[in-house]
């Protein structure tokens, strides 16, 4: 046959291929109620061909697989036929040739199909990774960010769909699992994380996730997972959702995680939930109190994880703009004001944020003004806005990274028409983070959608420089208009100045009136009533009233240190924000501190126009104090107005002060705190002033707080001027110990080392009720065994140390003193220490079971108090019996203190 070819370079080079392969595959899947059908088809066909001059070979194959799965079984077909063909040119051979394959089939029983069922549902999960995700940044395309939505949404999908047709406890835990970390994942993204997180949380609500989430489950591993997830998808749809179908079983549930577990999982997801709750709506926000869930934010307040504090700010920021009226009377009777202090003296930027947005719009709802103020809440704002930066600020956190919700931020513009300057400050520095994040996102018309715009002009032509200036700077990221800025110099101001600031006011038909009579910011601070009346034209009263009004919140807020060298206003303004209205009549008298001690009544009211009586008298009183203080800076005749003083040291303190502070002040005492401190500067006689009108001197003692004492010779140590001061002013001083170590005595300064010989309260931040209890004891000088020796006494009615200590029998004396002892952790466990205790009539102890101190060479000698009883008792009787005769009750006593050390009763602990 090849002979006839003249080669086979001849054959292959004349020739022509051919070689197709087409495939198709088709699913269908049916189902109603019980019954169900799922059918797979594979088609395949192959066709080869050869062709040359003389020779043509042609070959096609097909194949066909089809299987059906149905409620009784499986059916699978399958097909195949071949067909060759070939040819020569000449016509002498022709041969073909077919075949088709006997279909083939195979029928499974139930039994077969319901286990390969229960396979495919319980099919090994593995932890999924999202690298994709996490490789998204801010400048990815949208092409990319929506091919990442889509695989996702359709993973999360399917999840759901595997927890609904039911499987195994721990498939169900790993299957939250995943869906819980690719959502946090998701918000994670930056810029693009809010757009992926409400996709994946609308997804899980249409596809019944949600639905399944609240269904519930008695597994408590399951109900957490189960919260770990709804916490990460409350959007507002969702929350909706929620609302709608199971507010109440989602608020007990989270209540239940932050009352009722030790774990701080638990907590952070709880008071997460929570928070998510209060940002719905007032009827909501009323509901969510009713089932106790402000009660439990509240409660929260006092742990110390730093997620936990951040969702509970969050939570109150969102109940302070959604409550309304009546929920911010719960919050007032709740005292939450009181309890926003430590949160707003965190030393964490997230926490401290949103607990002072929180204090800033319940100020401004003038019902609950006075409750506000009075918990000295109000005065932290200012200090954290001056020193942030709102763009730096809004990059530092994932939580507010996206920026606040529409709804969220319509509610924030009433506070930026606020009459208190710290709310307005407060809500123009959000408006300024959120115009930052909103430009990136493209999505700035926003603002005017909530009509946010015209409140931030009016902010940003205001004289208030802090509160113009980020509205100014938000309007310039919106794009608009910046209007008409007015400096914080109100002196200085021009005639047009004044003209702006009468328009501002609501007054536009005086404004020419303004500018007919040539009013500079000069005459505008001495304007009078007749002068509004007659020169201005405001004939009528209310008006003038109104006028007035606005007049003196301009006085109060504004700048004369181009005239006040002396500082008058700051004075002023330490009396009290309305005395501030004087400031520029005092100056243009020649008032200024040198002159304040020789004035008297009649020229305050005649050469300064102080017709006010009450106000003369109160201000009279106060530069008579200050007259009193410059004069003899160690006199010690002021009245004790202040209850308590407490000294603290920033680094690792201001959390257990802050806390002390609230603790008291809700058992009724006045307290005073050193917010100043949170911005460096000397140290103000203001502060011994304080420290000599208080009572009480708390001295918070956390890890190394006296270390910058030591080898200080020259007081020049806040914490060492502090204690100075208050053992010079007789205050009852009280040390509050958290994992705090004495140092020697004698390496100590020596005009403080008294200070190591007072009685104090080891706090245990698990039990703070039981410790507050004791410390209140000590303040008010109750005898339940809390004496505190060598203390200085303000009551003119207690008896002296030595008196009680005569009128009661050995036996009564030492069970006061074995009811004293506080147990001292280290690290070899715990040992029967009573640490700084004295006995009453004995004075301070130096070793032994009734020591008063404990220093560091004292840690070396616990490991010899774990002893037998019979020598702890030795040590304790050679102390006692130099001034005391050996009671019969001595041996009761000492075994009552070593048996309830051995068993770590709190109790004895707090006492």
């Amino acid at each position: 046959m090849w002979g006839r070819v003249s080669s086979m370079e001849d054959l292959y080079t004349n020739s022509f291929s051919q070689f197709i392969i087409l495939s198709q595959k088709e699913q269908r899947t049916l189902k109603s109620g019980d019954e169900f059908k799922h059918e797979t088809q594979n088609r395949s066909a192959v066709n080869m061909r050869l062709q040359t001059e003389s020779y043509t070979a042609e070959k096609n194959t097909a194949q066909q697989q089809k299987q059906t799965i149905t409620s009784t079984g499986v059916e699978k077909h399958m097909a195949q036929s071949t067909h060759q063909n070939i040819s020569y040119s000449s016509g002498m051979t022709k041969k073909s040739s077919s075949m088709m394959s006997s279909s083939q089939f195979q029928m499974l029983n139930g039994q077969n199909l319901k286990m390969l069922e229960e396979e495919r549902k319980n099919a090994s999960l593995q932890p999924v990774t999202f690298e994709d995700l996490e490789k998204l940044s801010a400048t990815s395309s949208q092409a990319e960010v929506e091919k990442v939505k889509v695989k996702y949404t359709q993973q999360l999908i399917s999840e759901i769909q595997r927890l609904k047709d039911g499987m195994k406890p721990e498939k169900k835990m790993l299957s939250l699992k995943n869906m819980n970390e690719m959502l946090r994942k998701a918000w994670a993204v930056p810029t693009h994380g809010h757009d992926l997180g409400s996709s994946l949380s609308n997804a899980l609500r249409t596809s019944g996730g949600l639905e399944l989430l609240l269904q519930g489950t008695t597994e408590p591993d399951m109900q957490f997972s189960s919260a770990l997830l709804l916490e990460q998808c409350l959007t507002t749809e969702n929350r909706d959702y929620v609302v709608a179908h199971g507010l109440e079983t989602v608020v007990t549930s989270a209540c239940y995680c932050t009352k009722n577990s030790l774990d701080v999982d638990h907590w952070r997801v709880g008071t997460g939930i929570l928070e998510h709750l209060f940002k719905h709506s007032e009827g909501t926000c009323s509901d969510v109190i009713r089932l106790g869930g402000l009660d439990s934010v509240l409660f929260e307040c006092r742990k110390n994880d730093i997620e936990t504090l951040r969702h509970c700010a969050g939570a109150l920021a969102n109940l302070s703009l959604y409550g309304g009226s009546e929920n911010h009377e719960a919050m007032i009777k709740r005292k939450v004001p009181v309890w926003l202090f430590p949160l707003a003296f965190h030393t964490d930027d997230h926490i401290k944020y949103y607990a002072c947005l929180a204090i800033a719009a319940l100020v401004a709802n003038k019902e609950i003004e006075a409750a506000v103020l009075k918990s000295g809440t109000l005065d932290l704002v200012e200090p954290f806005i001056t020193s942030h930066n709102p763009s730096e600020f809004a990059n530092s956190n994932l939580a507010h990274a996206h920026g606040e919700s529409k709804h969220w931020l319509e509610r924030l513009v009433p506070v930026l028409s606020s009459k208190r300057e710290e709310a307005r400050n407060l809500a123009a520095f959000h408006f300024c983070m959120e115009a930052g994040i909103k430009k990136r996102q493209g999505n700035t018309g926003l603002f005017r959608d909530i009509g946010a715009i015209e409140p931030l002009k009016k902010v940003a032509s205001c004289p208030n420089a802090i509160a113009s200036k980020f509205a100014a700077q938000a309007l310039r990221l919106m794009g608009e208009e910046i209007p008409h800025k007015l400096s914080q110099q109100v002196p200085l101001w021009s005639i047009e100045d004044v003209k702006e600031w009468v328009k501002q006011i609501g007054f536009q038909e005086y404004a020419i009136n303004f500018n007919e009579s040539r009013v500079d910011g000069d005459l505008l601070l001495q304007l009078t009533e007749d002068n509004l009346s007659e020169d201005i034209g405001i004939k009528n009263g209310i008006r003038r009233k109104r006028f007035t009004r606005e007049l003196q919140n301009l006085k109060k807020m504004a700048d004369y240190s181009s005239r006040d060298v002396t500082n008058l206003n700051d004075l002023l303004l330490h009396i009290g924000p309305e005395y501030a209205i004087y400031t520029y009549s005092m100056l243009n008298a020649g008032v200024d501190r040198e002159t304040l001690r020789g004035l008297s009544d009649e020229q305050l009211m005649s050469e300064c126009g102080i017709m006010n009586s009450i106000h003369r008298m109160r201000m009279l009183e106060t530069f008579k104090v200050q007259r009193s203080f410059l004069e003899d800076s160690q006199e010690e005749n002021l009245d004790k107005s202040l209850d308590v003083f407490i000294s603290y040291r920033r680094s690792n303190g201001s959390q257990l002060a802050s806390l002390l502070k609230v603790h008291l002040q809700l058992r009724g005492f006045k307290v005073f705190i050193d917010v100043e401190r949170l911005e460096a500067g000397k140290f103000d006689n203001n502060l011994l002033q304080s420290i000599r009108q208080a009572k009480h001197f708390l001295l918070v003692l956390t890890p190394e707080a006296l270390d910058r004492c030591i080898a200080d010779d020259e007081c020049k140590d806040w914490i060492h001027r502090e204690i100075v001061a208050a053992l010079e002013s007789s205050c009852n001083i009280v040390p509050i110990t958290d994992n705090f170590q004495w140092p020697d005595a004698e390496i100590l300064p020596e005009d403080m080392r008294p200070v190591c010989y007072f009685n104090g309260v080891r706090w245990i931040h698990d039990y703070q009720d039981a410790c507050v209890d004791k410390i209140e004891r000590f303040l008010r000088g109750e005898r339940r065994g809390d004496g505190t020796p060598g203390t200085p006494s303000l009551s003119h009615k207690q008896q002296p140390a030595s008196q009680i200590s005569e009128s009661r029998t050995g036996d009564e004396r030492l069970a006061e003193a074995s009811s004293k002892s506080t147990w001292w952790e280290n690290k070899s466990g715990t040992t029967p220490l009573a640490v700084r205790r004295g006995v009453p009539g004995v004075g301070p102890l130096k070793i032994g079971v009734f020591g008063n101190t404990f220093n560091s060479k004292q840690s070396k000698q616990k490991k010899g108090l774990s002893r037998p009883l019979d020598q702890l008792t030795q040590v304790a009787n050679e102390e006692v019996k130099k001034s005391l005769p050996a009671p019969s009750g001595f041996m009761n006593a000492v075994f009552t203190a070593w048996h309830a050390s051995e068993q770590q009763d709190l109790t004895t602990t707090c006492n």
